[in-house]
């Protein structure tokens, strides 16, 4: 029998948000019914009603102003920087920049210190970028978080814009901090304009025959490339880049300084250690060229042995095929986790270094076609399927924002009793659960803030149904760790493991954790990179030591058996609340 640890409250490890020295600790699960209220108004629908009803025709300003948000780090193919730099030469003023640092909002979202690292890293290469165009990034550092639309608009007004450009971000709290903006700027006279950039096809667009979003994904993405390839020119538009300022403007006594403004190296509660910061610059070199440069090799050069584990992804030569790289094996080989078979490029799809325009673009250039790409027998089309999975979850999360209010999408499972097992949690997290498929992953996201999607599906599904503890403490563990973690697609990802989403596995369904290793990481080479006590198993032991062997190398006997777990998840989720 399995020893379980119970508390009074299941969710009492993932109500709060991370420990620092602020008293700033938000609520991360809303009840039901508050949820349920934002559900009958989505802030998303709002934002767009509210927009239909800004300023139209606002005085000409002595300035532009383009918002750019921790989802758009890019000066190219970037909508509304593209709208702003086309206002701006129309009008004859200059455009500015602006990035707002929000620590409390990084908190309230479990931002991890990778991906600010990350941001930083960026925003150094735009502003580079930025002034060789006479433009200046003006970045700021706003606290508190509630009152970032006052901020905003102040420095609207201090620069005399009444013109702001942003692509929109759609999670709840973003919506309402846009709306609260466009409340704020009807006041004074200024126009904002938010445009989707984000994803391919924006929410809102792929809708069933009587109009209601998809909850399914196959169909999901049958309507999804209809769609597309009805509008190519449209939805896979390249934007152009900004055009430059007049030199002038590094005079111009409202201007000038903002060339001057410090970008932080780091933001206070999110600091990397020095080791961490080369490692993390390292395996996730920044900027717009690196990403796409790591596009290219993944369309046209094969997989390299040397890249299995946390090292630089343009380190050293690869060598180019037209019938055998990476992607056009990757309707075979995507769910190796022993090869270096994905592209990598979620780091860069998720803070907006490269558009994900570019990616559909460069397959339909690989393929020489007019059309885009997206069955299910193809490399290509599998990789451009799970481009449309980002636009799927997005298009959840828009509508049904309970989901980023800690709510299960099913509330039918909100019910289930979950276990309170701290050293369970803290074995999983540390990679210590003496099961080598899911210490290796977990010890890889420790590495590189980054794993293989098949290996986050089997750690998550563990942790959910192996040691039934709540999936929410997983999510918001991948958020404060991973380098790409994005609230749409995490939570997408853990709700599917947990089958409490929109299009879940079904309840009954629990991965063998053995049976996953075998297939994911056929020749152990996975897991010996990252657990390095088994170095020296091969075969079936690599996957699942026998006891006596796990104690000699040091290595734990499994904290849970997976049979006796998987007869009590089935239990438990068929009948929610009951033990």
């Amino acid at each position: 029998m399995m020893k379980r640890v119970r508390s009074p409250s299941p969710l009492a490890m993932s109500k709060k948000g991370r420990t620092t020295n602020s008293p700033f600790a938000p609520i991360k699960i809303a009840t039901a019914e508050a949820a349920a209220t934002v559900q009958t108004d989505p802030p998303f629908l709002r934002l767009l009603d509210v927009l239909r009803n800004v300023v139209q025709k606002p005085s000409k300003g002595q300035s532009i102003v383009y918002w750019m948000r921790m989802g758009d780090l890019r000066i190219s193919d970037n909508k509304a920087l593209a709208l702003a730099s086309a206002q701006a030469v129309e009008d004859q003023i200059p455009l500015v920049v602006l990035h707002v640092l929000s620590p409390q909002d990084y908190i309230a979202h479990d931002r991890s210190k990778a991906r600010i690292d990350f941001v930083l890293r960026n925003l150094f290469r735009v502003k580079d970028e930025l002034a060789k165009l006479n433009i200046p990034l003006y970045t700021i550092t706003h606290t508190p978080r509630k009152t970032v639309p006052n901020r905003v608009i102040s420095i609207l007004q201090t620069l005399q814009a009444t013109r702001l450009f942003a692509n929109i971000e759609y999670e709840v709290d973003e919506l309402r901090r846009d709306i609260e903006v466009c409340s704020l700027a009807q006041n004074v006279g200024i126009r904002p304009m938010y445009v989707h950039d984000r994803c391919i096809v924006e929410p809102g667009i792929v809708k069933t025959k009587d109009g209601r979003v998809y909850t399914v994904y196959s169909p999901y993405q049958r309507t999804w490339i209809s769609i597309l390839n009805a509008n190519v020119s449209d939805y896979l538009k390249e934007f152009s880049s900004p055009k430059a300022n007049l030199s002038t403007i590094r005079e111009n006594h409202m201007f000038g300084p903002l060339f001057n403004v410090d970008l932080p190296v780091s933001v206070h509660g999110f600091e990397l250690d020095p080791e961490e910061i080369a490692n993390m610059a390292r395996i996730w070199p920044a900027g717009t060229s690196s990403a796409k440069e790591m596009l290219f090799r993944f369309l046209y050069t094969k997989a390299r042995a040397t890249q299995l584990g946390a090292v630089d992804p343009l380190a050293h030569e690869a060598e180019n095929s037209d019938k055998r790289s990476r992607i056009l094996l990757y309707d075979e080989a995507r769910d190796r986790g022993d090869k270096d078979t994905t592209s990598r490029l979620s780091p860069y799809l998720s803070a907006g270094v490269i558009s994900v325009r570019e990616c559909v673009r460069q397959t339909m250039k690989l393929l020489g076609i007019q059309k885009v790409e997206a069955g299910r027998s193809s490399g290509v089309g599998r990789w451009v399927q799970e481009l449309a999975w980002r636009d799927f979850y997005t298009n959840v999360l828009a509508y049904n924002p309970r989901v980023s209010m800690g709510r299960p999408f099913q509330e039918k499972f909100a019910d289930v009793k979950w276990e309170v097992n701290e050293k369970h949690l803290n074995a999983w997290k540390e990679g210590k659960t003496g099961i080598p498929i899911v210490d290796a992953t977990m010890r890889q996201i420790k590495v590189m803030g980054w794993t293989h999607n098949r290996m986050r599906m089997i750690v998550a599904m563990f942790l959910s149904k192996d040691l039934m503890l709540d999936w929410r403490l997983g999510e918001r563990y991948f958020m404060e760790t991973l380098i790409d973690g994005d609230l749409a697609s995490n939570n997408g990802g853990w709700q599917w493991s947990a089958s409490t989403g929109v299009d879940s596995v079904p309840y009954f369904r629990v991965f063998n954790p053995y049976t996953q290793s075998s297939k994911a990481d056929p020749t152990g080479d996975f897991i010996r990179t990252f657990v390095p006590e088994l170095n020296n198993l091969y075969g079936s032991d690599i996957h699942n030591p026998p006891a006596k062997v796990a104690d000699k190398l040091g290595y734990p006997r499994p904290i849970v058996n997976h049979a006796e777990a998987r007869v009590r998840a089935i239990r438990r989720y068929k009948t929610p609340g009951e033990e």
